[in-house]
């Protein structure tokens, strides 16, 4: 099972594409709203009892300040990927840095800001290893990012750039 969490709703939407693309690979997930900030004696729970409970990866959004991720990974021995969130602020600057900026020995795992759908497929990585099944879905899904690519060189270089875009709007 996968765990995503984000310390606010207002993270649902970069997270989502994470949540939809385990579900397209079948895997278990939960969503949770836990903030580190505001709700901490859950998040400490959560983090504490997550192994117990069956989860084998979390995937954790926060923006701002966001230390949740590393909150999580100080609390679990899971692997934990943040996600950094964009913000009003900063543009997600403070984020990236608030959870790529951990102190050895607490490694959390960062995607790009907003990086949600690198975030699922990175646990989905994780969770591969020792999947063979898993595994061979991940190929297969690569395969067709690979085939998706090469079809659309051959269709720019066979219309052009004018004509491609006309077609592709």
């Amino acid at each position: 099972m996968v765990s995503v969490v984000m310390g606010s709703d207002s993270d649902l939407p970069t997270l989502e594409p994470a949540v939809s693309l385990l579900g397209r690979f079948q895997v278990e997930t939960e969503v949770r709203v836990l903030s580190a900030h505001r709700t901490p004696l859950e998040m400490i729970s959560f983090a504490q009892n997550s192994l117990a409970r069956g989860v084998k990866v979390i995937v954790a959004g926060a923006g701002g300040a966001a230390h949740l991720p590393g909150m999580l990974a100080a609390l679990t021995p899971l692997p934990v990927i943040g996600v950094p969130v964009v913000t009003k602020a900063l543009s997600g600057l403070d984020s990236m840095y608030s959870i790529v900026q951990m102190p050895g020995g607490v490694p959390v795992a960062t995607v790009a800001i907003g990086g949600g759908l690198n975030a699922g497929l990175l646990a989905v990585q994780i969770l591969a290893i020792g999947d063979n099944e898993l595994q061979m879905q991940l190929i297969e899904y690569k395969k067709k990012m690979h085939d998706e690519v090469v079809a659309k060189d051959l269709r720019l270089v066979q219309q052009g750039i004018t004509k491609y875009l006309a077609n592709n709007k």
